[in-house]
């Protein structure tokens, strides 16, 4: 089974808030919550591939991202590799450029939204980067 390598973020907005976006219904484990990103093409570094889908997802410019953890899960149907960076500052306001919901949220409020499996490590992982904060 081909692996499908995704550049994801967390992004962190002034407010400490966290950007979060829905999977549109017709794509893999559609309707579910997400941080945002997108597949790595063919030829392209991980940090040209973020700036690009959060460019083309979210019309934000991204001016400062740190990679920051990688999350490799099975599903049934296929493989993932999450490149998880973070993202503290962007130009630009954040918005559904593909019709998709997004949503500013503290990280105590992420348990009410459901997550494909894969974004489970980077929850758990964000936990303990707020403790230590």
């Amino acid at each position: 089974m081909a692996c499908i390598h995704v550049a994801a973020a967390v992004i962190f907005g002034s407010d400490h808030k966290i950007l979060i976006a829905r999977r549109p219904e017709h794509v893999h484990k559609g309707g579910l919550w997400e941080f945002p990103g997108g597949k790595v093409e063919k030829g392209e570094s991980v940090r040209v591939a973020l700036v690009r889908e959060l460019q083309e997802e979210l019309a934000i410019t991204v001016l400062h991202a740190e990679p920051w953890l990688k999350v490799q899960h099975d599903y049934p149907e296929k493989s993932v590799l999450l490149d998880v960076w973070t993202v503290t500052d962007f130009n630009g306001e954040a918005r559904g450029n593909e019709g998709q919901a997004i949503n500013w949220v503290s990280f105590e409020q992420l348990d009410e939204y459901q997550f494909p499996e894969a974004n489970q490590p980077i929850i758990d992982a964000l936990a303990r980067l707020l403790t230590i904060r």
